[in-house]
């Protein structure tokens, strides 16, 4: 069976591991979210491409799900000394991946070209793909500050500022790397990740082609909001300073036209009555990802209730 995933950030990371333990090698593809990447000390960042590969080559702290483990911050602290910004963490071995992913960019390698290379060392079987090797930036328009990129307002502000709307720079005239549509094409099913709907999803539906080669295929969401609240990042609380109340029923309906199924927390039994009445397939489950089996468990479900829709 081969599966699309879109991801970006540690739920989807979870996941794409999860698929990658019982999927056979190759049949996985995952398309990672690129609008959070930014420049920091001159390095090419890319928080979400990083976060999904380290999880499925198993390099991942464990405790954050982001960054590498036993990682020291020797570099960082001594730049920080010397002047440099500290809101930011880069982590000794993870400063390897960006010195040697900038060092190729410069040279005028493509994003997805290093991508694949770096899968290729670190082992990793499935495809992993960025979305685009074009430059797209997810900007926040706040009521306190105005524009922000994503890792401005994530990291350096805390999610602090008040969100009116948000805006995909560049997106309008990014095309999808090469072997995306044609993944699409040859997909069984395409799942959305428990990502941030706004800021890991949408960045991904809205680089061109991308959302209109899903709309062709079976595509099943599932919830990164469970009783209101996300487990991590500001998902909820940008639903709620755009104007709809949190809940795994909103992200139904951000995804509605575009799913067929939708995996949502045991917890919200509540709602499924409502989601079904949308005419879409819902399936309940606890969909907390703690430990490895938790990931498998919630992946092979996914792959059980796709024969059903």
């Amino acid at each position: 069976m081969k599966i699309v995933a879109l991801a970006g950030g540690v739920g989807g990371a979870k996941l794409t591991y999860g698929l990658a333990q019982i999927l056979k090698p190759g049949d996985l593809t995952v398309i990672v979210n690129t609008g959070d990447d930014f420049e920091h000390y001159g390095l090419k960042i890319c928080p979400d491409l990083d976060t999904v590969c380290y999880s499925l080559a198993e390099l991942a702290d464990p405790l954050t799900g982001w960054g590498r483990a036993g990682d020291t911050y020797k570099s960082l602290n001594e730049a920080i000394k010397l002047g440099g910004p500290d809101w930011f963490k880069i982590g000794d071995k993870d400063l390897g991946t960006h010195l040697e992913r900038t060092r190729r960019l410069k040279e005028g390698q493509k994003l997805s070209e290093i991508t694949r290379d770096f899968c290729h060392i670190w082992g990793i079987k499935s495809q992993v793909i960025p979305m685009t090797d074009d430059i797209v930036s997810t900007i926040l328009i706040t009521t306190e500050i105005g524009e922000l990129s994503f890792q401005e307002y994530f990291v350096n502000q805390k999610c602090q500022p008040t969100i009116k709307s948000i805006k995909y720079s560049g997106a309008e005239n990014a095309k999808p790397v090469t072997g995306i549509i044609e993944a699409m094409e040859k997909a069984n099913l395409v799942v959305i990740c428990p990502s941030n709907p706004w800021v890991s999803i949408d960045p991904i539906l809205n680089v061109q082609g991308i959302k209109k080669a899903i709309s062709e295929k079976k595509v099943v969401a599932v919830s990164p909001i469970i009783q209101g609240k996300a487990l991590k990042g500001p998902a909820a609380k940008m639903f709620l300073e755009l104007g709809i109340e949190p809940s795994a029923e909103a992200v139904a309906d951000h995804y509605y036209g575009l799913i067929r199924g939708f995996v949502f927390d045991q917890l919200d039994l509540n709602l499924k009555n409502k989601i079904d009445q949308k005419g879409i397939i819902s399936f309940v489950t606890d969909t907390i990802m703690r430990d490895r089996s938790e990931k498998v468990r919630l992946a092979e479900m996914i792959l059980n209730i796709s024969e059903k829709i």
